[in-house]
């Protein structure tokens, strides 16, 4: 019996995203493991077509890691029935033209964060899709870590009693490009470019407070740009017109305060890049990516303050780790594996285009915060009504 398989359009393939995370470690993957198991028991492999402007380094992936199909021509590509889901994974700048043409085009759409530059054209995108009938979905890759699923089972079996604040720090010191080579493009420190922390980490910041904590109802944000000369890859000094650090206070649904930082300024003295303290009536918790500790109410230690004497006990031998329990695969992978029994099964997705939307809004919301120097709220956003081509105007 042939087996079926489902064709993948992965544009952008060769960056850095789109290669290791959604080409080497979630698609090639998935191939290499016999395709994604399906409701029915039967399984769906998976066919990768690279898409990027280069196509000597199409070829040279293509070869390297097996793969049968490449092109630089994308309209072609989305032209061909045998291709029924289109990936983007290009620079921000490029998603919403790309992602227009997808949904034009009738092809299922998985679309790395943020998905457009502002919350007019994220929203826009969201309605075409559900108006075109195709099924969506935005990368949440973060809600897929073991240090996060760990924390929602805490929180789903009722450990914290009432969550009180959530306290995130994220970030570590990028090198300016000088003495060492940055880890990261310079195009993430040119605004003009769609760069900067706050476009790149509040989308990630509103997916997990919404669902892990409740609906992110108010952001007051302050971003600054605290390096403000850099190299670039040719080494060649620039000046940095985007944010590298942000500090932002979340007010989400039930009365939860979040505080966040995220810096690309910092120096690390933590156990994990990104790190989440959760405190609620009857525990507490501090979750990074991979691992999870706890400290219950009935074992918290009594501290006084005294600034007179020196502190000696060790609080960090107060907190218990949370065991695994289970075994994690990549949590990109782990996604790419729901988003394709929704569109072969249709299992239901609800990180979408909508979704990535209120990411962007966070993210533009959090600019003007910090801009106005204004607390600003969030209401809920809606899509605007279905329009009849017939009548010109909304369906009831």
């Amino acid at each position: 019996m042939t087996q079926r398989s489902i064709g993948i359009i992965m544009n952008g393939a060769t960056g850095r995203m789109g290669y290791r995370q959604h080409l080497v470690r979630s698609v090639l993957a998935l191939r290499d493991e016999g395709g994604v198991a399906l409701r029915s028991g039967e399984r769906v492999q998976v066919r990768p077509l690279l898409v990027g402007r280069d196509g000597s380094k199409l070829a040279e992936l293509a070869r390297r890691h097996d793969v049968a199909d490449w092109t630089t021509d994308l309209d072609a590509a989305l032209g061909d029935p045998q291709w029924e889901i289109y990936a983007d994974f290009l620079v921000t700048k490029a998603r919403v033209a790309a992602l227009r043409r997808a949904i034009a085009a009738g092809k299922a759409v998985y679309t790395e964060k943020p998905t457009a530059e502002t919350v007019d054209e994220a929203v826009e995108l969201a309605a075409l899709a559900r108006d075109a009938g195709v099924r969506n979905g935005v990368v949440h890759d973060k809600l897929y870590l073991p240090g996060f699923r760990k924390l929602a089972r805490l929180i789903d079996s009722g450990f914290f009693g009432r969550i009180l604040s959530v306290r995130g720090e994220f970030g570590y010191w990028v090198f300016e490009g000088d003495r060492q080579p940055a880890q990261r493009p310079s195009w993430n420190y040119r605004a003009e470019d769609g760069g900067g922390i706050v476009v790149d980490m509040f989308p990630h910041w509103n997916y997990l407070l919404e669902n892990l904590f409740g609906t992110v109802r108010s952001v007051y944000a302050r971003a600054v740009t605290h390096i403000a000369t850099r190299v670039d890859e040719t080494g060649t000094p620039y000046q940095a017109t985007a944010d590298d650090a942000a500090y932002a206070v979340f007010e989400l649904d039930g009365g939860v305060v979040a505080q966040l930082n995220s810096s690309w300024a910092v120096r690390v003295d933590r156990q994990e890049l990104v790190e989440f303290q959760v405190d609620g009536t009857h525990g507490s918790a501090v979750a990074g990516l991979f691992g999870c500790r706890i400290q219950p109410r009935d074992v918290t230690p009594r501290p006084v303050w005294n600034p007179d004497l020196a502190e000696t006990h060790d609080f960090a031998a107060d907190w218990s780790e949370v065991p695994d329990n289970e075994v994690f695969q990549n949590g990109f992978k782990a996604q790419w594996e729901e988003f394709i029994r929704h569109v072969v099964d249709g299992d239901p997705h609800p990180y979408d285009l909508l979704a990535g939307a209120r990411g962007v809004r966070l993210a533009e919301a959090g600019l003007h915060s910090s801009a106005s120097g204004a607390r600003i709220e969030l209401p809920a956003l809606d899509l605007p009504p279905v329009m009849s081509v017939a009548s010109g105007g909304a369906t009831a």
